[in-house]
C-alpha cells in the first residue's frame, strides 16, 4: 500500500476505533451492539455525511462513488473503511495513537466473535495481532494475550503480566467490554 500523507494519516489515526467498528460491523453487525449509537451520536455532532456513507457500507456498498460529495476528513475515514473490507492488513494499527476507551470495544468485539466461531473475525483478529507485533512494546503483549482471550481467560493479573500502565488500562477495557458482552 503506498504511503498515506501525514494529513491522512492524522485523520485515520484519529478516528480509527471508528474504521475498525464500522469493518466488523460489516462482517457480523452483532458483534458492534454500539456502532449505531455511535452512528446517532455522530450525526448529531454533524457528522451527516459521512455517516450516510458508513450506513451505505454496513448496507453492502462497496462502491468508490460512496466518497464523492465527501470532505477531506471523511473521504479519508470512508477510505479506510472500504480498503479495511477488501484487505484487513491495510486497517489502521489499533495501538498507535489510539485512545484506549475507543480501542477496547473493537478488541472485545473481536475476541467475542473469534471465540464463538465466526471465522472472519478471527481472520480479522490474526491480522490485527500481526500488526500490533510489529508495533512492539504493550502492543506486542497484547497481540500474544488474543489468543487466552478467545480461549476464556480473564485472570486480569495474569494478562498483564509485563506491561506498562497504558497497555494494563486498555487490557482491563478489553475485559469490561467481554463481561458486558457475555452477559447480553
Amino acid at each position: 500500500m503506498a504511503a498515506l500523507p501525514d494529513k491522512d494519516q492524522q485523520i485515520i489515526e484519529a478516528h480509527t476505533g471508528l474504521i475498525h467498528r464500522v469493518v466488523i460491523g460489516c462482517q457480523n453487525p452483532d458483534m458492534v451492539p454500539d456502532l449505531e449509537d455511535i452512528l446517532k451520536q455522530a450525526a448529531q455532532n454533524g457528522w451527516l455525511e459521512l455517516v450516510a456513507a458508513i450506513r451505505k457500507i454496513l448496507a453492502g456498498s462497496r462502491a468508490e462513488s460512496l466518497l464523492n460529495n465527501l470532505d477531506e476528513e471523511d473521504r479519508v475515514i470512508v477510505g479506510s473503511i472500504l480498503r479495511g473490507l477488501q484487505d484487513p492488513q491495510t486497517l489502521p494499527d489499533l495501538g498507535k495513537g489510539v485512545d484506549g476507551a475507543m480501542a477496547a470495544p473493537g478488541i472485545a468485539a473481536m475476541v467475542n466473535g473469534a471465540r464463538n466461531g465466526n471465522l472472519e473475525t478471527l481472520q480479522l483478529l490474526g491480522a490485527m495481532a500481526r500488526q500490533m507485533m510489529r508495533a512492539g512494546g504493550d502492543m506486542a503483549r497484547l497481540a500474544g494475550i488474543l489468543r487466552p482471550l478467545v480461549q476464556g481467560e480473564r485472570d486480569a493479573d495474569r494478562l498483564t503480566d509485563g506491561m506498562g500502565p497504558e497497555g494494563e488500562k486498555l487490557v482491563l477495557l478489553v475485559l469490561q467490554e467481554l463481561a458486558r458482552l457475555d452477559t447480553h
